[in-house]
Parts: structure tokens; sequence; C-alpha cells
């Protein structure tokens, strides 16, 4: 699951503190991204089959230890682990989903493209793998077969978040701010304590001026979920805006914090160089 910030004009200021975030989320901490100014969230968790039969419970057992590495950070051991239980069982839905994530999280969008065309393939009506494949084509710069993907998961699945969250960046990145702003707004709606959600729907508050809107959604994000450093990196910038030194240095130290203590060495020197640029 990886992270973005929305870019912003921070003239206001003199200096941008924008940190451009990239970590693996999960239905919150999201994710996973291209460059472009969005958050898109993959989650790495996939439920198992609810039963073994005798013909793949081998093909489960490698499933299940993907998942365990794959949760550990460890991508290239889940993937090794997945391709045993796809030898096992070709028709692995929720390995090839699996893989995919993993895939995505080591770097390589087309191999998880493939894998989430194959789990199509076999379920049509996987709204989890149309998300997964829109999040991938996103973070290569397909934008409209992004947005085609999430349309298709909404369709199958008019109560899914995540997928209005993610629809929502798309829109963003896009340009369409009304429509992004509705997504975030019905992605919150499903789900009261979805801190992505209002996270981004603050990042897009911020982008169109609205700073005080902005900060009370990170502020909402920040209750929910008291270590989310990209919550707080972008209530300081939003503070600093507002001409808030004191507060966004509060924020953007914090944010460091959680940086450090997660051993993200770079966003930790960035959010270090951007409170050193506030402090000049």
């Amino acid at each position: 699951m990886k992270l973005q910030l929305f870019e912003q004009d921070w003239k206001k200021i003199g200096r941008a503190l924008i940190i451009a975030l990239l970590t693996i989320l999960s239905a919150i901490t999201s994710l996973s991204c291209s460059k472009k100014s969005d958050v898109l969230v993959t989650e790495i968790g996939v439920s198992p089959p609810s039963r073994r039969r005798a013909g793949t419970s081998k093909a489960v057992d490698f499933y299940l230890q993907g998942q365990s590495q794959h949760a550990k950070g460890n991508s290239q051991a889940a993937i090794a682990f997945y391709d045993k239980a796809i030898s096992l069982n070709p028709k692995y839905g929720a390995a090839y989903k699996a893989r995919g994530l993993a895939y995505f999280d080591a770097g390589n969008k087309q191999a998880a493209i493939a894998d989430y065309n194959e789990a199509l393939k076999l379920n049509p009506n996987d709204a989890e793998a149309y998300n997964s494949r829109a999040n991938a084509r996103a973070s290569q710069g397909d934008n409209k077969g992004a947005l085609e993907d999430y349309n298709e998961a909404i369709r199958l699945a008019p109560n899914y978040a995540e997928a209005y969250n993610n629809r929502g960046n798309a829109l963003a990145a896009g340009g369409d701010r009304d429509r992004a702003l509705e997504d975030f707004n019905q992605a919150i709606r499903l789900d009261t304590r979805y801190a992505i959600a209002y996270n981004n729907r603050g990042n897009l508050r911020a982008a169109k001026g609205d700073n005080q809107g902005a900060i009370s959604d990170y502020n909402q994000a920040i209750r929910i979920n008291p270590n989310f450093g990209p919550a707080y990196n972008n209530r300081g910038n939003a503070r600093a805006a507002q001409g808030d030194k004191p507060g966004a240095l509060k924020d953007l130290q914090k944010a460091a914090d959680i940086f450090q203590s997660q051993d993200n060495k770079d966003l930790y020197q960035q959010a270090m160089n951007n409170i050193k640029e506030l402090g000049q």
C-alpha cells in the first residue's frame, strides 16, 4: 500500500514545504503511486479461502506464507511463495491478486497488471482486482485506464469505500476537483474512520485554497490514526500557509519523528529540511 502529497503554491511563505511520500498502505495506510498529485491505496491483506480442498491445501499453505512475508515487507519472498501457490493451482485467483500487490510494492507495475488481468479472467466480477489494477495503471500515468477500472470496481461493489477514495485521487489528478470531492465525501460516508480519505480530502481542500477546511480534515485523520505521518506533514503545510509558523513547525517535527521511527530516512530528511527552511 503507497502515498504522494498534493502539490501546492506556497508563495505566501516563500518556501516549498511539500514532501513526496511513498509508503505501503493498507486500507489506511495506503497506496500506494505515480508522481501526480494523488494518493493511491493498496491493501496487502487478501482474505484466504474459507476452506482447504484436498487438491489445493499445499497451494493455500504457500499463499498464507506469501501473505506473512508480504506483511513483513518482504515483497520478493512473498512473490516466491505466491509463485509456488500458482504453480500448484493455476486457477487460484486470490494468489494472482496477492502476487500482483507484491509486484506493485516491489516496483514491477507491469507484472502487477498482468496478475490482475489473470485474476479478472478467473473472476470478471472481482471488484478488488479492478481497484488494484486501477492503482497500478494510475502509477504508470494511465489515468484514463485507472478511472475505467475504478468505475467498474464501484459498479460491482457500490459500498467499496477504498475505490471511491482512489477514484477521487485519479479525478483530482485529472483536474476534476468537484467530482473528486464527491468521491472523498462518499468514501467517508461509507467508512467514517477512513483516515486516508480525510487526509486526501484535506489535500484537495488545501489545493483549492481552503486551508481551514483542510486542517479540519487533517485533525480528523490524526484523531483516527495518531501515527499518520503524512497528515501531520500536510497539516503543517496548511498551518504555514495561514502564517501559523509555531504550529507548522510542531506538526512538521511530529511528521519527522514518525518517519524516523518508521526508518524512512528519505522522508525524515525531507521533513527536517522543510523545518530548517521554515525556521529561517
